[in-house]
C-alpha cells in the first residue's frame, strides 16, 4: 500500500531563532528589554510616589518639564541628531563637540536672562507655580543636551545592550531618590531637582559604559572643522531645531494651559496620565525608532528600497500597541484609581483620550526617524507649526465653550491622533513614490553625509 505523502510543516522554532539572530531584531530586543525593565522599575515606584506627593506637586514638576521640553532642543540646535549621518566617527565626534559648545553658550545666556528678569518672565508667561525653580533651568538645559549627545553616539555605535543596563540603573536611582526623600520631605521641589539631575546621571553612566567606543577613527578622509560640520548639517538648526521646539511646545501645551485655566491639580493629573500612557512609546516605539534610524540611513546610502522598511516597522508597532492602548481607553478611570488612589480618578479620564492620541504617536516613530534621511525637514517644520496652532485652538475652544478640562483634553487628543496619522501617511508616500535613493531631499542628505 502506498504511503501518503504529507506536506512538510514549517519548523517554526528554527525560523524564530533565525529571525532573532538578525542584527536589527536583536538590537530592538536588547533596547526593548532594557527599556521594559526601566519602566517596570518606574511603575513599581509610581503608586508610592503619586500618594506621597499628590496632584499639585505633579503639576509643578509637569510645568517645569514642559518648559524644559521647549528649551532643551534649542540648546544644541538639534545637531546631535546629525551624529548618525557621517561615515566618519571623527566627524560625528566633531558634531558632538559643536553641540555641547552651543548648549553651554545657550545655558549661560538663559542663566543671565533668568537672573535679571526671571520673576517678570514667570508672571508674564503664567509660570508662577514654578517661579522658585526657574534658576534650575540652565543646568537642566545643558544636562539635557549632554544626554542627547550620549544618546546619539549610542545609536550610532549600536550600543543597545549598554543603554539597556544604564536605563535600568538610572531608573532605580531616580525613583528610589524620590521615594526616599519623599518620606521626610514630599514637596514639589524634590521632584524638580531629581528631574533636573536625571538626564545628567543618564549621560554620565552611558558615557562610562561606552568609553571603549571612543577610540579615534579618522574615517575615509581627514575630519572636518566645526564650522564646516555646522554648514554641512545646516538643515538641522534651520528646520529641525524649530520643528522640535514647536513639537515640544505642542506636547507641553496641555500642561501649561491646564495649569493656567483649571489649576495645578488638573495639570498634575494630565502629567501623570501622560507619563503612564507614554510608556509603550518609550518601551517599544523609541527602541524601534533608535534601531530603525541607522538602518534606514544605511539603506539609503546603498540605494536600497526604503518603502518596505518603513512599512514593516510601522505595521509591527500598529500590532504591538493595539491591545494596551485599547485597554486604557476602556478601563482608564478604574485602573488609575485602583493603582494610584481615588485622588487620581481624573487622570484616568484623561488617559482614555491620551490613549487614542498616543497610539498614533506610537505608530509614527519610524516616520519621524526617517525624516532626516528623506530630507523632509522643511515639511516637518511646517507640519509642526500648523499642529501647534490647531492644538492650542482646540484646548482654548473647549475651555471657552464647555468650561471642561476633560473636553479640553479630549479635543487636543482627537486632533493629535489625526495629525499623527497624516504624518505617517505622508512619510510612507514619500518612501514609496520616490524609489530607492531617488528623492531630491533624501539624495541631498545622503550625499552630505558621505562627504
Amino acid at each position: 500500500m502506498n504511503s501518503i505523502a504529507y506536506p512538510k510543516q514549517d519548523n517554526l522554532p528554527a525560523r524564530l531563532m533565525q529571525l532573532a539572530r538578525r542584527p536589527s531584531v536583536g538590537n530592538v530586543l536588547a533596547a526593548t528589554t532594557g527599556t521594559a525593565a526601566a519602566q517596570m522599575v518606574t511603575m513599581v515606584f509610581a503608586p508610592v510616589v503619586a500618594r506621597q506627593y499628590g496632584p499639585a506637586a505633579f503639576g509643578a514638576v509637569g510645568a517645569f518639564m514642559a518648559v524644559l521640553g521647549v528649551l532643551a532642543p534649542v540648546a544644541s540646535l538639534t545637531y546631535p541628531i546629525a551624529m548618525v549621518l557621517p561615515r566618519s566617527d571623527a566627524d560625528a565626534k566633531g558634531i558632538a563637540r559643536l553641540s555641547l559648545l552651543i548648549a553651554l553658550f545657550v545655558a549661560v545666556l538663559l542663566a543671565a536672562a533668568l537672573g535679571t528678569s526671571g520673576d517678570a518672565l514667570a508672571q508674564r508667561l503664567g509660570l508662577e507655580s514654578i517661579r522658585d525653580y526657574l534658576m534650575l533651568l540652565p543646568l537642566a538645559v545643558f544636562l539635557s543636551a549632554w544626554m542627547q549627545v550620549a544618546e546619539q553616539w549610542r545609536i550610532r555605535k549600536k550600543q543597545f545592550k549598554t543603554a539597556a543596563r544604564v536605563a535600568v540603573l538610572q531608573s532605580l536611582i531616580v525613583n528610589a531618590s524620590k521615594v526616599g526623600v519623599g518620606v521626610f520631605y514630599p514637596v514639589a521641589s524634590v521632584l524638580v531637582v531629581v528631574a533636573t539631575l536625571a538626564n545628567g546621571l543618564y549621560a554620565l553612566m552611558l558615557g562610562i559604559g561606552m568609553r571603549s567606543t571612543l577610540a579615534a577613527d579618522a574615517g575615509p578622509a581627514e575630519p572636518r572643522g566645526l564650522r564646516q560640520l555646522a554648514r554641512d548639517h545646516h538643515d538641522f538648526p534651520l528646520y529641525r531645531a524649530p520643528q522640535v521646539c514647536i513639537n515640544a511646545a505642542s506636547q507641553s501645551l496641555p500642561v501649561l494651559m491646564l495649569a493656567s485655566l483649571f489649576g495645578p491639580a488638573a495639570a498634575g493629573c494630565y502629567a501623570l496620565g501622560r507619563t503612564v500612557m507614554s510608556m509603550p512609546i518609550r518601551l517599544i516605539g523609541k527602541s524601534v525608532g533608535d534601531v530603525f534610524y541607522p538602518r534606514f540611513t544605511e539603506a539609503a546610502h546603498k540605494g536600497q528600497p526604503l518603502g518596505p522598511l518603513i512599512l514593516r516597522a510601522t505595521g509591527f508597532l500598529a500590532a504591538a500597541g493595539l491591545v494596551p492602548f485599547a485597554v486604557v481607553m476602556l478601563l482608564g478611570p478604574w485602573l488609575f484609581s485602583l493603582v494610584f488612589g481615588r485622588d487620581w480618578l481624573v487622570a484616568g479620564e484623561y488617559a482614555r483620550w491620551l490613549a487614542l492620541w498616543l497610539y498614533f504617536g506610537f505608530l509614527n516613530r519610524p516616520s519621524v526617524a526617517a525624516i532626516p534621511t528623506l530630507g523632509m525637514q522643511r515639511f516637518f517644520l511646517g507640519y509642526e507649526v500648523v499642529s501647534l496652532v490647531l492644538r492650542a485652538a482646540a484646548i482654548w475652544g473647549a475651555f471657552h465653550w464647555f468650561h471642561s478640562d476633560v473636553f479640553a483634553v479630549a479635543a487636543f487628543c482627537i486632533l493629535g491622533a489625526g495629525l499623527n496619522a497624516f504624518l505617517v501617511a505622508a512619510t510612507i508616500t514619500v518612501c514609496r513614490s520616490s524609489g530607492a535613493g531617488q528623492g531630491d531631499g533624501r539624495r541631498s542628505v545622503v550625499q552630505q553625509a558621505a562627504r
